[in-house]
């Protein structure tokens, strides 16, 4: 059982930064791959960053590739997505997740453990 707690969201102008924590609790937490979505409202929810069960390895959405930034500290159990140069379009609701698997994936049903959501507002 993982169970994982999302923090560091807010209100933001655009062009400013942010990063989102996600703490995990659970003995698994650092044999499995980590990632990031976020839902729009009216929108369904989509990938945005994944990291390796080692931090070695990081995929990114081409919507934020070289603005967003994803790692984890095994360590600390904890995984972290810093967000700058924001935009807009990045507002949604942000949410962590663990995958069934240590390498990394896109896919939402390969993932099974998933945090409450952290509100990320950006504004114009």
């Amino acid at each position: 059982q993982v169970q994982l707690v999302e923090s560091g969201g807010g209100l933001v102008q655009a062009g400013g930064s942010l990063r989102l924590s996600c703490a995990a609790s659970g003995r698994t937490f650092s044999s499995k791959a980590m990632g990031w979505f976020r839902q729009a409202p009216g929108k369904e929810r989509e990938f945005v960053a994944a990291v390796s069960w080692s931090g070695d390895n990081t995929y990114y959405a081409d919507s934020v590739k070289g603005r967003f930034t994803c790692s984890r500290d095994n360590g600390k159990n904890t995984v972290y997505l810093q967000m700058n140069s924001l935009k807009p379009e990045d507002t949604a609701v942000y949410y962590c997740a663990a995958a069934i698997t240590a390498r990394i994936t896109i896919a939402r049903h390969e993932y099974n453990y998933w945090g409450q959501g952290a509100q990320v507002t950006v504004s114009s």
